[in-house]
């Protein structure tokens, strides 16, 4: 595998003056918990102590990558592909879960095909911009995809994440729709672990004993056809990903970069986040976990990547929705850090 170049980590100096306003706050030593830490994390990303708050709107924003797969139309999934396209059309109208969720929370929420098996005639021409292929390879059988579309859905993802940017992101948000994607998911963990199939693969949204038994077969042959070739983070994504994981990949691995930091949701989010990782060392840095999956795969992610969700709901749903119910306590925790008094100004010099 080629050298990969690192990311450098958010600013040391602001991470330490962060950490040290917190433990001058008017509340008892470590009363904060975990809000505490995170409120340290997002000064430090943001580069300013005390951190600025989070309006909503604008400076939050979500991404969703949606894209079908091969291996749904082999026994992984308790739902047809169709509903892949239907669900982006319903994005496109607000009424899908994460949709109300975003409205609740203010996230700008914005939906790309990257591999739908649908034209989506009647969908936004944005919605389909950056459109690699329609559907993945079923990853036990075939490549997911051509060394040629790995390199234009990563590129794509870069672009993404830098309009989003522009557009005034200070918080991203990776969100996911795609029927049979857990199997590529717990794959790509696999891979990037250097883990069995047994340990990675999960129920998804809810495939019965054989259904689960066949995912197992599904994602060790996979494994075993990738071979060597997993090795390489971007060969990966070519043997066992798909167009919207790439994608991901490469929106994850650009707003590292670029400084920006991300709310990570599910396993196809932290899949990639650990795919990303491999490709930018030190990218973890710039990532909090909104939520912990009931997919053994992400918990394994999470752990390597010494990231701790801020939520343990039981969640299954993918779409972003994990993350964007975790927005709430990244601005409690800006606020926090912000707007309580600091012991000194209470108790005086002599105090």
């Amino acid at each position: 595998m080629p050298d990969r170049e690192p990311v450098a980590a958010p600013d040391a100096e602001t991470h330490r003056a962060a950490a040290e306003r917190l433990a001058g706050l008017a509340t008892p030593a470590g009363a904060l918990g975990r809000l505490g830490d995170l409120a340290v994390w997002w000064s430090a990303t943001q580069g300013e102590v005390p951190p600025p708050a989070l309006d909503g709107g604008d400076d939050v924003r979500l991404v969703i990558f949606a894209g079908d797969h091969g291996v749904a139309a082999h026994g992984v999934s308790a739902y047809p592909p169709e509903i892949t396209g239907a669900m982006v059309r319903t994005f496109v109208a607000g009424h899908a879960g994460v949709s109300a969720l975003a409205i609740a929370h203010r996230v700008a929420v914005r939906v790309l095909d990257l591999g739908v098996d649908d034209d989506l005639v009647g969908v936004p021409d944005e919605v389909r911009a950056h459109k690699v292929r329609r559907g993945s390879g079923a990853i036990h059988l075939e490549d997911a995809l051509t060394a040629d579309e790995t390199t234009r859905a990563l590129e794509a993802g870069r672009a993404v994440a830098h309009e989003e940017i522009t557009a005034g992101a200070r918080l991203l948000l990776t969100g996911d729709m795609g029927i049979g994607n857990t199997t590529p998911a717990a794959a790509l963990v696999a891979a990037g672990l250097g883990v069995r199939a047994e340990d990675v693969v999960g129920r998804g949204i809810g495939v019965d004993d054989a259904g689960l038994a066949r995912k197992k077969e599904v994602v060790a042959a996979a494994l075993a056809r990738g071979g060597d070739r997993t090795q390489d983070p971007v060969e990966t994504l070519t043997a066992l990903g798909s167009a919207d994981l790439a994608a991901t990949v490469g929106f994850l691995e650009a707003a590292a970069r670029a400084g920006v930091p991300v709310l990570l949701d599910g396993l196809m989010s932290v899949a990639c986040a650990l795919t990303a990782e491999r490709m930018a060392p030190g990218a973890a840095a710039w990532w909090a976990a909104g939520h912990r999956s009931t997919e053994p795969a992400q918990s394994l992610a999470l752990a390597h990547l010494g990231l701790e969700p801020l939520l343990d709901l039981g969640l299954r749903l993918g779409e972003g929705s994990g993350a964007v119910a975790a927005v709430p306590l990244v601005r409690s925790a800006a606020a926090l850090l912000r707007d309580v008094a600091l012991l000194a100004e209470l108790t005086g010099p002599t105090g």
